[in-house]
């Protein structure tokens, strides 16, 4: 986790600062953002090697090997995202570095959970195999919950308690990534027990995911020994949360939380040091058009957040979160990670510095991102071709006749509905309004077959669509109302080796490859958004709805994610994630 800067470096350094011999490299003229303090002070900054040397006033110092002038711009520390899975962006660790460096992120602490559902333990070693050497700096987490929910849905692998241990062993993991299974902790379910127990006994971070969590059970959650949450829904919960002493992980996904609570933070009399940025799941394509960090921090200073507590949230906390007290400052002593702003207010990352190296500007690159070697998972998709007879909706026991069902109601954030659906020689005729949604398991555990339930506030559909990241189990997942179109979808999928589709009258018209565990693309970052949005667009012209979140695609993505609260279609069968229960009849009395 942390790589110690060495003593000869450090030497050189020390007789930099006391004007003995040269720095490689000053940074001059500029306006440092201090966020520890929140002042903003002229000065100039000395680097040696990867390592801030001195922070020095104007002008005092011009014995340099080299010089950048910073005249008219700010300062300040690289960006640290404290909460993401790269895998969401579709990209592998160099492409998805390749994005965020030049926007000003120099530091990602990593749950490459996706990767672990699909690969066990060697999922794992791909991301942190791929990412050394990046000039983002990915500080991996080991999986915590894999499957999320033992007995709601099935992954590729079952992780324990020993296998959390072996990553928690390995120096670029940071810690144990989010506790998802909030019910095994609150109920002290031996598997849980041990494996938080294994991240507590390492010394390292321990993160939670403690959505909906509120009163006591938040205590109890906390008492757990679990410090950290990302879902945050409501500005009321984030404030509870941040009252309880949990790091809240502040995302940008939810917009409407922001402003409410950027005007709560105001009331209080000290800024809290455990509120800290990530961006969780984002496009390649959200990444490229509209930013990460910088964008939510660009957000929070709209809602009138000042400009250094924003970019504190970003810098100083996230680094006391991480301990790394090499991180989050410019200042001597630490390492030179920075961006060069030539706006605060607006956030506009200029120029970036990674261990001392300029090597981003103007939103570019300056030098080639090369990943280290690795073995990526491949061949991951263990499913037959499939036939539109596999996405006909059937009630077992029932062959003709009305019936009132239970239905999945909302996109994402889900609640039980009701239906009738009228069934004719056994076949349930899927009303209008609603959809179909199938998924099937796909890792070869078990047989694949299909799981399908009913979906209510989709709006009318006029194709389907078949996806493998469908997270975190990443099954396949297929939604649509036409059993030829839903199979074709499906099977584009399955021979592309996982990815997206949209079927429309019995043809593929758009497709997503992602040969990479079936959820990641090797392909460069602006192909992987140019598809995304080929994708995304060919959804919405079948009747895809706008939903909750950034990209529209990523609604069939999260329909599976049984740690959430309310029912969803997983490849066990229709669950409660309120409840934590299998429903194993739909049809009501």
């Amino acid at each position: 986790m942390y790589s110690h800067l060495d003593e000869e470096t450090r030497s050189r350094a020390v007789g930099a600062a006391l004007g003995n011999e040269p720095f490689d490299l000053i940074l001059t003229g500029g306006t440092v953002v201090d966020v520890g303090t929140g002042e903003l002070r002229s000065a100039d900054v000395g680097l040696v090697g990867p390592m801030v040397a001195s922070v020095h006033p104007t002008g005092t110092r011009t014995d340099a090997a080299d010089s950048f002038d910073c005249a008219d711009r700010f300062i300040a520390p690289g960006f640290i995202d404290m909460h993401v899975h790269f895998e969401s962006s579709m990209l592998t660790p160099g492409g998805y570095a390749e994005v965020v460096c030049p926007r000003g992120t120099t530091t990602v602490f990593i749950d490459p959970h996706e990767l672990a559902n699909i690969a066990g333990v060697e999922g794992v070693r791909y991301a942190v195999e791929a990412s050394r050497g990046l000039p983002v700096r990915f500080v991996v987490q080991a999986p915590s919950c894999v499957p999320p929910l033992p007995g709601l849905e099935l992954s590729g692998h079952d992780l324990h308690a020993a296998d959390i241990a072996e990553m928690l062993s390995w120096d670029e993991v940071g810690g144990l990534a989010e506790v998802m299974d909030m019910g095994g902790v609150l109920t002290r379910d031996t598997r849980m027990v041990e494996i938080v127990a294994a991240g507590h006994e390492s010394g390292k971070l321990v993160s939670g995911h403690a959505a909906g969590l509120t009163g006591p059970a938040l205590q109890a959650y906390l008492s757990a020994g679990i410090f950290s949450d990302h879902e945050v829904f409501a500005h009321i919960d984030a404030m509870e949360k941040l009252r309880a002493g949990m790091t809240v992980e502040l995302r940008g996904a939810f917009d409407f939380v922001l402003p409410l609570l950027v005007e709560e933070l105001a009331q209080l009399p000290e800024f809290p040091t455990h509120l800290i940025a990530a961006t969780d799941d984002l496009f390649a394509l959200t990444l490229l058009e509209e930013g990460g960090i910088d964008d939510l921090l660009r957000r929070l200073i709209r809602y009138g957040l000042p400009p250094v507590r924003a970019l504190r949230v970003a810098t100083y906390n996230a680094a006391y979160r991480l301990q790394r007290t090499d991180l989050g400052q410019v200042a001597a002593g630490r390492r030179a990670d920075m961006v060069v702003l030539s706006s605060l207010e607006d956030v506009v990352v200029d120029d970036v510095f990674f261990d001392g190296r300029r090597v981003a500007h103007g939103g570019a690159m300056l030098e080639p991102v090369t990943e280290a070697p690795s073995s990526p998972p491949l061949d991951t998709i263990q499913l037959p071709a499939m036939s539109p007879e596999d996405f006909v909706y059937r009630l077992p026991g029932i062959a003709d006749g009305k019936h009132r069902l239970r239905v999945v109601e909302g996109v994402v954030l889900t609640d039980w509905g009701e239906a009738e659906v009228e069934v004719v020689n056994g076949i349930v005729a899927i009303p209008d309004g609603y959809l179909l949604n199938v998924v099937v398991h796909r890792h070869g555990r078990i047989p694949a077959t299909p799981v399908a339930g009913l979906l209510g506030g989709w709006g009318h559909w006029t194709g389907a669509v078949a996806t493998t990241l469908s997270h975190d189990t990443h099954n396949l997942a297929v939604f649509g109302r036409d059993p030829s179109d839903m199979a074709v979808a499906a099977n584009a999928v399955i021979a592309a080796r996982g990815g997206v589709a949209v079927a429309r009258d019995g043809e593929v018209v758009s497709i997503l490859e992602l040969p990479v565990a079936g959820i990641l693309s090797p392909l460069p970052a602006t192909e992987v958004a140019r598809l995304q949005g080929e994708v995304g667009a060919a959804a919405e012209a079948i009747g895809l709805p706008p939903g909750p979140l950034t990209q529209p695609l990523f609604s069939v993505m999260l329909m599976s994610l049984a740690c959430l609260t309310g029912p969803h279609v997983t490849d066990i069968g229709v669950v409660d994630g309120t409840l934590g229960q299998l429903v194993d009849d739909l049809v009501l009395a």
